[in-house]
């Protein structure tokens, strides 16, 4: 039997208002079966899939407090989490690994200028940094230090989509012209 999205919105209004355990089984129960399933017909591995399913419903319980029915129904607020979070996989798996770094493997000291240049250019780049304005400064180190995708961000802080991608555009546009 599968729960109606009235029932639903009942279930995750009380986690929401009242961080009720019960009615978090019972979202649990409907819908980690399907967001694995949603993940492993999108070509995730089962194991994975089964990760990323407990995964998305603990940031269902940690984040229930940014539920808003007038934006959402639950089903699609939660596989909004879902597909963001298997977004954020795919995004993993394509990472590159980092460069080996040279001098590392043959013994030998880095050049002593090119230290000096690299921790210059840090210092500069944390005064840009700090020279943003507020609302941009924290969304640019949520976005690329708490590695959140764009949607993750506008759910955690409530602003519309729009707004997170313009003032991280902002934000990387007055960052790009401080270093150069």
């Amino acid at each position: 039997m599968t729960a109606t999205e009235p029932d639903l919105a009942a279930l995750m209004t009380a986690v929401r208002d009242r961080q009720d355990r019960a009615a978090f089984a019972a979202l649990f129960r409907h819908f980690a079966p399907r967001i694995k399933g949603f993940l492993i017909k999108s070509g995730t591995e089962a194991a994975l899939a089964e990760e990323c399913a407990q995964d998305v419903m603990a940031t269902l319980w940690h984040k229930a407090h940014l539920y808003d029915p007038a934006r959402a129904g639950v089903a699609t607020w939660v596989f909004t989490i879902a597909r963001n979070r298997r977004i954020d996989l795919a995004r993993r798996d394509r990472r590159p690994e980092p460069e080996d770094l040279l001098w590392m493997q043959d013994g030998t000291e880095p050049d002593q200028a090119e230290l000096f240049e690299a921790a210059e250019e840090n210092r500069r780049l944390a005064q840009a940094l700090a020279d943003l304005p507020e609302k941009q400064r924290a969304l640019v180190q949520r976005a690329f230090w708490g590695e959140r995708s764009h949607s993750e961000l506008a759910a955690e802080t409530g602003l519309p989509l729009g707004t997170i991608k313009s003032r991280l555009r902002l934000a990387l546009d007055r960052l790009r012209t401080r270093m150069s």
